[in-house]
């Protein structure tokens, strides 16, 4: 790395500024404005050459070897920072901030804005369906301030966590772009670095200055004008305070500006929405699917059917955010059956939703004086239903519909402003004229007159001249560096009189000028510089008048991202013939005919068998479902999952008949895979997903695992499965209601030994050696698994097949079921499967014969002595985690017989 300190002196002036420039900003790439490029040097120069695919080039700067150098045209920079920024770069961009032609020596040269990952301003690069959030996390030892801001919306949140597994769940949820935080936190122990890999979340300590108790406090009451912390509301949130004031300093850093769209700070807490940690998100696939992490094969997918991208932002937090109250999900569904019940009115608000932009983020733009003419015309386009809008919605005579319609703001005097003002096709670059509407200000008017006569006294002027010189081709041009010239081709040189005086010769022509046309070139340059300065500024005016009502726009904005999100559940709700489902706080989950709401769409040629679920907090608490595999069982737990969840989110739901009781948490373990990176296997990765499940489940949450324990050995898999429906099953333990999908058909055995527990299976019809799968859920479980059939239809060879076949005949003679049931009846429901340490085959007869994984061991006296100098031998260092269970469960049990 160049120390650059060290090369001030000795480079040129130039070269110094750009040096001092990136001193101050030493983790960013700097983009450096000269002339029409931005150009990067030394170290930056070999990233950005590298990053960018650029000419890594050099530029002779007073040193003995020429400095690494790369640049790009600055028009097209927004790209080049995208990629920078989206592979995890910080770039300053260093502007001109005086005009070349005025400045005396250097021009002078400011960092205008920092773009990180989290406050990339950028609307063509970011999603318009997805809010992309910066997060700030103030560690204390006795709480967690969390804040949460989307610069390009200016939605600001903060809370504080009081435990670490939930500033977890809050990553998971809001899913930020990128994340800082004070030095605490690094020295705390919490580790994010798996989770933040993952999901490609840019990180960064910030000093120690950011998170100053006043200066913090201070940040806050200045940016929203307020005397203390009362004024938001956050007189009991101490640490929180310091998360929002230091996300907001860091905010102002890097934007520059006074982030006047940040016009509100909401405070919440993590008990209004239902938990749901990374791995349910991408088992049960809520807005992308887990093999090509797209947006089609998704809940999102079924349920997004908005109109903007407001809207599509708001349904995305909804299915993400499912609710506990139960009041706040009525009023979605009162809302969603009173729009279905008037379909003409409810179709007439999406027909006026169609022409309405992203004003949420135009208003952003607005703020940091980055908006252009053609997106204010985007606003009046977005505003000019409104009205209408509001009209229909009262026409509802819903509460929820008549609260989205009083929050609007009609807003015609921001309509009209832009109306009168903005010209109706102006050109993409604000500083050449072509902006304001003739009549909006007398003096442009005048000046613009002037700019068109002046064209016509051009054309005049080059046809007297044509006539007195006898110049056919005779042309006036007008040329930046020259101004207005006479164009003069080679062939007719002989005839220019002499008092035309040449500017410049070329190889086919030469060029001229007279005293009348620089009189005319002073006239209409004048006017024309004139006229776009004046231009200019009255669009900044206009520009500022509309930032002064950035409260009534937002608002609007926000109103009608609600009532998107509303209608589109409203509208696939009657497309796909979705019911309103009953919500109850007692737990209890029953479902008449429930189908998978994507799996249903995505199937072209077959139709969906429907499914009933019963769980309740009594009877019927776990339901252990078996059968085979390819029969549907991770579909009807999906699916049972993701009806709870729309129910939440007080969506409709694809049912004849639900009643749906409020959980917590969704968990879900389903499917197996390796987590190579980190070194575990598919077993490890199993039980660190089941011990955050019996860790963090309560009795109000709803439990989805499907094959849990076969990443291992049969007798350790089956321990396991066994132990944890002993586990969830309990009410002192847990009691959570769980949905259990097994190929152990000994833990059927569990059904009436276990108060709550039901076995069901899937139907399968047999047809000679082959098999039907009917997809349907019924009681009782299965008595076979149908291996052999399930591989037949996946193409596995004949003859292996066939010996398959003829093993399952070798190995039937260990009937594990049989001693499973015997040892169920002597064990009770209050023991888990037994611990055996022995072989799992024998030589018998001289026959290889499977040993049952349940036959008890004779009982042996047990000596202290024994039990010490086992104690003594053992090296702790080489037992797996499980070995090292096993051993301390056997040493227990010979404890206990001693006593």
């Amino acid at each position: 790395m160049t120390d650059l300190s060290a090369l001030l002196s000795q480079v040129t002036p130039m070269m110094a500024k750009y040096i001092e420039t990136k001193l101050e900003y030493p983790d960013a790439v700097l983009f450096y404005r000269l002339g029409d490029f931005y150009e990067m040097f030394f170290d930056d120069a070999v990233t950005a050459s590298r990053e960018l695919e650029l000419t890594l080039t050099g530029k002779s700067c007073g040193l003995e070897e020429r400095a690494p150098m790369c640049g790009i045209p600055y028009h097209a920079a927004d790209g080049y920072i995208d990629r920078l920024v989206g592979k995890g770069y910080r770039v300053a961009i260093c502007e001109q901030v005086e005009d070349p032609k005025l400045a005396k020596g250097l021009v002078k040269r400011e960092v205008i804005r920092v773009v990180t990952p989290g406050t990339n301003m950028n609307l063509l690069s970011l999603d318009e369906s997805k809010n992309n959030y910066l997060m700030c996390i103030a560690y204390s030892p006795d709480t967690i301030g969390l804040s949460i801001c989307d610069v390009s919306t200016g939605e600001y949140y903060v809370t504080e966590l009081e435990k670490e597994r939930l500033l977890y769940d809050e990553i998971f949820r809001f899913s930020p772009a990128e994340i800082v935080y004070n030095e605490s936190f690094l020295m705390s122990g919490i580790d994010i670095s798996d989770l933040v890999e993952k999901n490609h979340i840019a990180v960064s300590s910030l000093p120690s200055k950011y998170f100053n108790d006043n200066a913090c406090e201070q940040m806050l009451c200045n940016h929203f004008k307020i005397q203390n912390l009362s004024g938001l509301g956050l007189q009991d949130y101490p640490t929180g305070t310091v998360a929002a004031g230091a996300l907001l300093e860091y905010l102002v850093e890097t934007q520059k500006n006074s982030l006047e769209h940040i016009t509100n700070l909401k405070i919440y807490t993590t008990g209004q929405y239902m938990i749901i940690d990374s791995s349910s998100r991408r088992n049960l696939e809520l807005v992308e699917t887990m093999r090509d992490k797209q947006k089609r094969g998704s809940l999102l997918w079924v349920l997004d059917k908005t109109k903007t991208a407001m809207g599509a932002r708001f349904l995305r937090n909804m299915v993400e955010q499912p609710l506990l109250s139960r009041e706040a999900i009525l009023r979605r569904q009162d809302a969603i059956e009173a729009l279905n019940n008037a379909y003409a009115d409810r179709e007439e608000l999406r027909e006026y939703l169609g022409p309405v932009y992203d004003f949420e983020r135009i208003m952003s733009k607005v703020a940091t004086q980055t908006v252009n003419p053609r997106d204010l015309l985007s606003l009046k386009q977005s505003l000019h239903f409104i009205p209408d809008i509001k009209r229909t919605l009262y026409s509802f005579q819903n509460p929820l519909l008549t609260e989205l319609a009083d929050s609007m703001d009609e807003l015609r005097d921001v309509y009209q402003l832009i109306e009168d003002g903005i010209h109706e096709e102006p050109p993409l670059v604000i500083r050449e004229g072509g902006i304001i509407k003739d009549g909006f200000h007398e003096e442009v008017d005048r000046l613009r007159q002037a700019k068109r006569e002046g064209k016509n006294w051009l054309a005049a002027f080059e046809g007297e001249e044509k006539e007195r010189t006898g110049i056919k081709n005779l042309r006036v041009k007008y040329n930046k560096i020259f101004g207005y010239t006479i164009e003069v081709t080679n062939s007719y040189l002989s005839l220019v009189p002499e008092e035309y005086i040449r500017k410049q010769t070329l190889s086919n022509m030469e060029r001229y000028t007279t005293e009348k046309l620089k009189q005319l070139e002073d006239t209409i340059l004048g006017a024309e510089d004139k006229l776009y300065l004046l231009e200019y500024d009255l669009f900044c005016q206009i520009r500022n008048e509309i930032a002064d009502h950035m409260v009534r726009i937002q608002d609007t904005a926000h109103a009608i991202a609600r009532m998107d999100a509303i209608l589109s559940l409203a509208y696939v709700a009657e497309q796909n013939s979705y019911v309103r489902p009953k919500i109850n706080t007692q737990g209890v989950i029953d479902i008449k005919n429930g189908r998978h709401p994507v799996v249903e769409k995505m199937l072209k040629h077959d139709l969906f068998i429907a499914n009933d679920t019963l769980l309740d907090n009594q009877s019927n608490r776990i339901s252990i479902i078996t059968g085979p595999n390819m029969a549907g069982k991770s579909t009807y737990m999906r699916q049972t999952a993701l009806i709870v969840l729309m129910a939440q989110i007080g969506s409709f739901v694809p049912a004849s008949e639900a009643n749906i009781g409020i959980v917590d948490r969704i968990f879900t373990r389903v499917g197996a895979s390796d987590d190579l990176a980190s070194g575990q296997s598919t077993f490890m990765v199993e039980m660190n997903e089941v011990a955050n499940i019996l860790r963090h489940a309560t009795s109000r949450s709803l439990i989805i695992l499907d094959e849990i324990g076969r990443g291992t050995s049969t007798f350790d898999g089956l321990s396991i499965a066994w132990a944890v429906v002993e586990h969830i099953a309990n009410p002192k333990t847990l009691g959570a209601k769980t949905l259990f999908a097994t190929h152990y058909h000994e833990l059927t055995e569990l059904e009436g030994s276990i108060q709550g527990v039901n076995n069901y299976c899937i139907a399968v019809k047999e047809q000679g050696e082959d098999i039907v799968f009917l997809r349907k859920i019924i009681p009782g479980g299965a008595d076979r698994s149908y291996g052999i059939q399930v591989a037949k239809l996946a193409g596995v060879p004949e003859p292996v097949l066939q010996r398959a076949k003829e093993l399952v005949e070798e190995l039937s003679h260990a009937d594990i079921s049989a001693k499973a049931r015997e040892i169920a009846k002597t064990c009770g429901s209050s023991h888990s499967a037994p611990i055996v340490k022995q072989p799992l085959v024998k030589e018998q007869d001289s026959q290889v014969v499977q040993l049952s994984m349940f036959d008890l061991p004779k009982e042996e006296p047990v000596d202290s002595s024994k039990i010490y100098e086992r104690l003594l031998a053992l090296d702790i260092s080489t037992l797996t985690p499980l070995e090292a269970l096993n051993t301390l469960y056997e040493l227990q049990r010979d404890v206990k017989k001693l006593q």
